[in-house]
């Protein structure tokens, strides 16, 4: 399968929304003032997250609008994220269950849209078109790049190990087999590429990019690492169907060789944010 003839479907993060908060570094302060300072963000209008996931970017951004919407695909997700803005006492964001090929809806028009790690998985062409029919005067569409769930490669000193990502990503093999899976389907090569031009087709004018953070060195749990592995769509608990407490008995086998204490760290890897304009 390529990543052309690859379709989406439900099952691609099914069973790892209770992982991503755990799994994944949220991201930083940097991304906020960034994105205040390129957009003069000042507490009005409303953004719109599109693939919000557990609302890791739409609670950091939250501040900087009037009100929030976040939507994603998978419904576990969204109560992840509602639960995660209680938790922050956050109360401007609103959620929808819905793909983002659903949109508009009756969501309106917004200041900014942003995508964090997830316009990759939308049909691109339409999804841009839309996206661009509900920025209002002088909005902006935000696409950001990012790995959390792992830092950057390296072998300078840390004062913790790092998670053995080479062996974890051959245990999944073992298990899953040496085809990239996602949902029903198989990505050998990753997520389907094609991003800039899909917006520059849909008539947006950029990207203006920044790149924020990186180098940070974070601290993880044994706990965290193996969430960092069950947020991955690639990884996501369902494919590994009756085996999978035989994999994570073997990952936490792994983990425990390779730190005893339990503890890991990994080193930031840098944020990039491509703003484009209608």
């Amino acid at each position: 399968m390529t990543p052309a003839s690859w379709e989406w479907d439900e099952t691609l993060y099914a069973g790892s929304a209770a992982f991503y908060v755990a799994g994944r570094r949220p991201y930083p302060a940097q991304v906020l003032g960034a994105l205040q300072a390129r957009l003069g963000l000042d507490g009005s209008g409303r953004l719109l997250d599109v693939g919000c996931g557990p609302g890791s970017l739409t609670l950091l951004l939250a501040p900087l609008f009037e009100r929030v919407v976040g939507v994603d695909a998978d419904p576990d997700m969204i109560a992840c994220a509602s639960r995660e803005a209680a938790r922050a006492g956050i109360g401007n964001v609103s959620w929808r269950h819905m793909r983002a090929e659903a949109l508009p809806g009756t969501l309106g028009s917004f200041r900014v849209v942003t995508f964090a790690q997830s316009f990759h998985w939308t049909d691109k062409p339409l999804v841009a078109g839309l996206v661009r029919q509900m920025l209002g005067s002088g909005g902006a569409c935000v696409l950001v790049h990012a790995t959390t769930h792992q830092g950057a490669e390296g072998h300078d000193a840390l004062p913790h190990p790092r998670p053995p990502r080479d062996d974890i990503a051959a245990l999944v093999a073992r298990y899953l087999g040496p085809v990239r899976r996602a949902g029903q389907g198989a990505l050998p090569t990753g997520p389907p590429a094609g991003d800039d031009d899909a917006l520059r087709d849909a008539g947006f004018q950029g990207p203006a990019s920044t790149k924020v953070g990186g180098g940070t060195v974070w601290e993880r749990t044994e706990d965290e690492v193996v969430a960092s592995v069950f947020s991955l769509s690639s990884a996501a608990p369902h494919l590994f169907g009756a085996g999978l407490q035989s994999f994570e008995n073997e990952l936490r086998a792994m983990l425990h060789a390779a730190s005893p204490s339990g503890r890991f760290c990994e080193r930031a890897r840098e944020i990039a944010l491509d703003l484009w304009r209608p």
